[in-house]
């Protein structure tokens, strides 16, 4: 909660008050009517009155020290001392960013990270945020600044701030990537599958499936492992990894994963500014996933599926916890729709998962964007709800193009994905090109990837190909000769793309599935 604020008339009474209890080595004389002193609620925090104003002198006319802060005066200051108290242990949890102080006390549930943050309460959140880098934007220090209470006493800054701390590094014990990858941030993980990648493989090998981490990936031991799974009522039911294999039918599914931020970095480049991560085309793969289906899991923890699914049921959602805090959910119909495929898997391509990818168990959603697929799973919770997470509370939802202070809770959680150029939830049934900007159309050849035609199709891409003649024009500033071409798709139920992505511009940068454009151009001049 945040601390109040105080008119110069009152916090003159205030320190009037607080005379007899305050020592000063030497007489002071005041001047000018802008005067604060620290407090917390309505308690006085250090041993006497921090007076800030610039006009204030000793008795040899001297400047003090003090008098160099010229920070908000409205806002009360705080020792170093005083912010330890609130650790994150407290119930009231302090942070500082530079010389600023934050309460975080309303922060922490909505946080994406949730108590994560609470490693840096009662010091600097500066070096976490050093080693989470992804912090580091506008959109995160906006946030951040709704909490702000005051500022770190000038007595404890050295240059301005207060000391470096020094902390272990979190990803110290995160696996390789491999280089092919494109990283967009190095801590946590997030990388893209390259072009040449995703078009050569119909099924993406594990070491060149796109990253997407929020946090560190946690280190985790099969043996020590198990699931748990809470019905309405609070019965609780425990899987170790040998349960989930010896007591559940197998079932195998070839699904793309798509994170719902897929091609931002579009929308960015041909409408404004988006928040999120800069993916270009790359944040989506393939892979074929071995496990057991959810529905089975919940029958077996006492879960009744036949009469949830005739609505005989007061659960709504079905919610996932990962190890290293990241939550979600799904709808109830959603999860147990027989021709859904949702699952928990164990396996990716025939090897167990790897840590990147939610080792030793995941959710697998098909048809759903990818943020919904929670990896590291280590809690399944039947709810009447949705998750009360960041991610499925906040970030991954859609606004109209003019609403750039969205209302979260009026908006819906994305849940299926959208068509696009190259992957739906449905059949593509046709890809049209166009090598003049759109002018003329003509239709490319769809590939019959023989690793997924023995397999449930509808949950992958449609990979395409495309052989023509380009009619060049002069495009760019270099008079390069060049041609720009369009690409969308169709699938089974005739949906089909925008056209632009100015119709469907969002601030979060979500579901950029507009035509895909590429200007291709020759390697000379004339």
């Amino acid at each position: 909660m945040q601390a109040p604020r105080y008119t110069a008339t009152r916090v003159i009474r205030l320190a009037a008050q607080q005379r007899s209890r305050v020592q000063v080595r030497r007489p002071l004389r005041l001047s000018g009517p802008s005067i604060a002193f620290v407090l917390a609620g309505a308690s006085v925090l250090a041993a006497g009155v921090s007076f800030c104003s610039s006009s204030l002198r000793a008795d040899d006319g001297s400047l003090s020290h003090r008098d160099r802060d010229l920070r908000d005066p409205t806002l009360p200051r705080f020792r170093l001392s005083d912010i330890r108290k609130h650790h994150g242990k407290s119930g009231s949890p302090w942070v500082t960013r530079g010389d600023k102080v934050y309460n975080i006390t309303d922060w922490v549930a909505a946080h994406p990270g949730g108590e994560v943050i609470l490693e840096a309460a009662g010091g600097s959140i500066d070096p976490y945020w050093d080693i989470f880098t992804i912090h580091k934007t506008a959109y995160i220090y906006e946030i951040l600044e709704q909490y702000r209470i005051g500022f770190v006493h000038s007595d404890d800054l050295v240059d301005g701030k207060p000391a470096v701390q020094e902390i272990e590094d979190p990803f110290q014990h995160d696996p390789l990537r491999s280089s092919r990858l494109r990283t967009i941030t190095a801590k946590p993980c997030n990388a893209e599958t390259s072009t040449d990648d995703l078009s050569n493989n119909s099924i993406t090998p594990n070491e060149l499936f796109y990253v997407r981490n929020h946090m560190w990936v946690p280190k985790i031991e099969e043996q020590k492992f198990a699931l748990e799974v809470e019905l309405l009522d609070g019965t609780t039911t425990q899987y170790t990894m040998q349960d989930l294999r010896d007591k559940f039918k197998p079932i195998e599914v070839s699904a793309t994963l798509q994170c719902a931020g897929n091609r931002r970095n579009d929308m960015t480049t041909h409408v404004q500014q988006t928040n999120g991560l800069q993916w270009k085309v790359g944040a989506i793969s393939t892979a074929v996933w071995e496990g057991v289906r959810l529905s089975d899991v919940l029958i077996d923890a006492g879960f009744p599926v036949q009469q949830a699914m005739q609505g005989h049921t007061e659960a709504k959602h079905i919610q996932f916890l990962g190890s290293e805090a990241y939550g979600a959910s799904i709808p109830i119909e959603s999860a147990l729709n027989p021709y859904g495929d949702v699952m928990l898997a164990h396996t990716m391509n025939g090897e167990p998962l790897p840590r990147d990818h939610g080792f030793p168990l995941r959710a697998i959603v098909p048809g759903h964007v990818a943020a919904r697929s929670v990896k590291w799973l280590k809690r399944i919770t039947v709810s009447d709800e949705e998750s009360h997470t960041q991610w499925q509370r906040r970030d991954y939802k859609s606004f109209g193009p003019n609403e750039t202070h969205p209302d979260w809770d009026k908006a819906s959680s994305i849940q299926e994905r959208p068509i696009t150029s190259a992957i739906t939830n449905a059949k593509i049934v046709r890809v049209d090109v166009s090598t003049d900007n759109g002018d003329t159309w003509d239709q490319a050849a769809l590939l019959d990837d023989e690793m997924l035609s023995l397999r449930r199709k509808s949950w992958t891409w449609t990979r395409w190909q495309y052989k023509g003649t380009f009619n060049v024009a002069r495009l760019d500033k270099q008079d390069t000769a060049c041609s720009m071409v369009v690409v969308k798709a169709t699938d089974e139920a005739y949906n089909s793309q925008p056209e632009s992505h100015k119709s469907i511009y969002n601030a979060r940068g979500n579901l950029a599935n507009a035509w895909h454009r590429l200007k291709v151009c020759s390697d000379c001049n004339g």
